[in-house]
């Protein structure tokens, strides 16, 4: 795989595995929420308890540093048709879930473009318009790097298809955008 970092501003702190980002969540909100208290003793409603925790938690992490901290996540694509007139491919792109010990962490992004678009080096074109062609499955890498957004940096919640896993989803403004193809 090329190396992200050499591609980021000095600053940025890749959030790839667990270990990352366990270390990242800790600086912003300290210990993880006691998901069966939340959940309840019958696993009950629990929409209020969760409201009341992310606003207490949006309120104790004012100021700490990591709250504009400069991340990056990373989902999988793929490398979907040409576009001629912007001289790259469509990439297709699902959200990653990484299993922590806070627990399920999905990374929500804010404004993504409607369209990705990844724009190859011109040594590279070729081949991949040749491969995409084919019908070959081209994946990619994309790196996507902000900032948490100030007021709802983090939102705690059940996971959907597991109702009683706690699931973390870090709300990021997208300012820049790479792509890599995997080696």
């Amino acid at each position: 795989m090329q190396d992200i970092q050499s591609l980021l501003p000095k600053d940025t702190l890749v959030l790839h595995d667990s270990v990352a980002i366990e270390k990242f969540l800790q600086a912003l909100d300290g210990t993880p929420p006691s998901w069966t208290k939340l959940l309840g003793k019958h696993g009950d409603r629990h929409d209020e308890r969760l409201f009341a925790l992310n606003r207490e938690r949006d309120r104790l992490r004012a100021g700490r540093a990591a709250l504009s901290q400069r991340i990056t996540f990373i989902w999988d694509g793929v490398l979907s048709n040409y576009v001629s007139d912007k001289a790259g491919f469509r990439v297709a792109i699902g959200p990653e879930v990484i299993v922590t010990r806070w627990g399920q962490v999905r990374f929500k992004p804010e404004s993504l473009p409607a369209e990705l678009v990844a724009v190859p080096l011109l040594d590279l074109k070729e081949s991949l318009h040749a491969r995409v062609g084919r019908g070959e499955t081209v994946k990619v890498l994309v790196a996507m790097t902000g900032r948490l957004v100030q007021n709802e940096a983090l939102i705690y919640d059940f996971a959907h298809e597991d109702p009683g896993q706690g699931m973390v989803m870090p709300m990021v403004r997208v300012e820049q955008i790479d792509y890599l193809i995997p080696e």
